[in-house]
């Protein structure tokens, strides 16, 4: 079966164009003027008049049935990768955690046995948590054997997944000479703990207690720090979910000085503020995340190194909890509220209203943040992110002149809360093409289970 989508103005990270797509199968056959010549009969059809078409979107940052601080994030690969196709993302990359002193091997099969439900297409970041002999001897078969070419490593949660400057070493090592990228969530975790450690002593805590427990300046000097590592042992660095003006300040002066660093913000650390920690009745502890939520100002810095290129990718780390029975398992300590919330079947829509809506960012660079940089990143461009023949047919269609209200009544996570609830937006996804599949038709989810395929991606060259 094929499918034939006509007049759209085509958008990619280069240029854009007034023409038809033709896929054939999962693959884009042809594009250019018109192709009505190549339907067939059965194909189906898409009218893409006045509405923008772009390569699907790629979250590179999701946490789907992933067990943490007691609890187990509310969406499984299926609800997850079900709201990224509502929101127009045709991929996503979660992450493998093994347990410490665990097998990588092991988690990679713990996570892939998770993953038979994705609707959608996938991948794996393996997260290194141990740095010990088997694990290091392991890395390399990743990225070789595995398609796994991308690893991330936590300078906070000291005491449960967190590790140290010596493992940092390590693993930044291991993972450049295997031909891998090591990302970073920095964060200081010595200091972390003793500022939480410290306020509940003191009776402080609420929710509203989460942010000044781990500040701006505790990323940017976990950045800088990394860094200095990263240039000493000329390794490559990726930084997640970056938040905040000391961070993306450290990390600018590294790029502007020539090291081969790389960074991720998310659409929260954008469009809100700290103030989000004031709400009443508990609802505060549904923007508990780590890194948290800036004060005012922070994201005038992200927005600037999305608009120069210094930040490359949107994520939204997605991993919901749910207000009622996770969140409130920290009612009377911060510190043990489970850390995340949902986004990624917003993630595009978002970008497009405050960036390109806004006039912040073209249309070419919203579709390299949202898609091509990422495929490129991590390995699998043009087979990802792009439109071109050959390329998978994963392809979204955007009616710029819609509205869109964010609500969790509506929304597909399982999550009973929404970071952006309320939001009006402009400009709305209309149609989602996954695979060669037609999944949303005029907002009408139609996702397969288990119809998502795991992605290999190569090694550095």
């Amino acid at each position: 079966m094929g499918l034939l989508i006509k007049n759209g103005t085509i958008l990619t990270a280069l240029d854009e164009i007034q023409g038809d797509i033709y896929c054939d199968g999962d693959t884009i056959a042809a594009v250019g003027g018109d192709l009505s010549d190549r339907k067939k009969t059965g194909d189906d059809v898409i009218d893409a008049s006045g509405q923008v078409v772009f390569p699907g979107g790629i979250d590179p940052h999701t946490h789907f049935e992933l067990p943490f601080m007691g609890t187990v994030s509310a969406d499984d690969f299926a609800d997850g990768t079900a709201a990224a196709l509502a929101g127009g993302t045709t991929m996503i990359i979660d992450f493998a955690i093994p347990a410490v002193g665990g097998s990588l091997l092991d988690a990679l099969s713990d996570w892939h046995a998770k993953a038979k439900k994705c609707v959608a297409d996938f991948s794996f970041h393996m997260a290194l948590t141990d740095p010990s002999d088997k694990v290091l001897g392991e890395i390399p078969l990743l990225v070789k054997e595995h398609g796994i070419s991308s690893f991330k490593a936590f300078m906070a949660y000291k005491g449960a997944i967190g590790v140290d400057d010596e493992a940092l070493i390590h693993f930044m090592q291991t993972v450049s000479k295997a031909g891998g990228l090591l990302w970073l969530h920095a964060e200081n975790g010595d200091a972390i703990l003793e500022r939480q450690t410290r306020f509940i002593a003191e009776g402080k805590t609420g929710p509203e207690w989460h942010e000044p427990s781990r500040p701006a300046i505790l990323e940017g000097e976990a950045v800088r720090r990394a860094l200095t590592l990263a240039e000493l042992y000329d390794a490559p660095i990726g930084f997640v979910h970056m938040s905040s003006r000391d961070a993306y300040q450290a990390y600018a002066e590294a790029r502007v000085r020539g090291q081969e660093a790389y960074a991720e913000t998310c659409p929260q650390y954008l469009v809100l503020d700290d103030s989000v920690y004031q709400k009443p009745n508990f609802e505060s502890a549904t923007y508990v995340m780590s890194p948290p939520i800036r004060p005012a100002g922070h994201s005038d810095w992200l927005w600037k190194g999305l608009i120069n290129g210094l930040i490359h990718t949107i994520g939204t780390d997605h991993c919901p909890f749910r207000l009622e029975g996770q969140k409130t398992m920290g009612k009377d300590n911060f510190t043990q509220i489970p850390n995340g919330g949902p986004g990624v079947e917003h993630r595009i829509e978002l970008m497009w209203h405050y960036g390109v809506g806004e006039g912040k960012i073209d249309r070419q660079r919203f579709v390299a943040l949202t898609s091509t940089n990422a495929a490129k990143l991590y390995g699998m461009y043009p087979r990802k992110g792009a439109i071109r023949p050959g390329s998978d047919a994963d392809i979204a269609i955007l009616d710029p002149t819609a509205s869109r209200t964010i609500t969790a009544k509506t929304h597909h996570s399982k999550c009973d809360r929404s970071l952006y609830e309320g939001f009006e937006l402009k400009g709305a996804v209309t149609h989602v093409v996954a695979g060669g599949r037609l999944q949303l038709v005029d907002g009408d989810l139609k996702a397969e289970q288990g119809a998502g395929r795991y992605i290999p991606r190569s090694a550095r060259s």
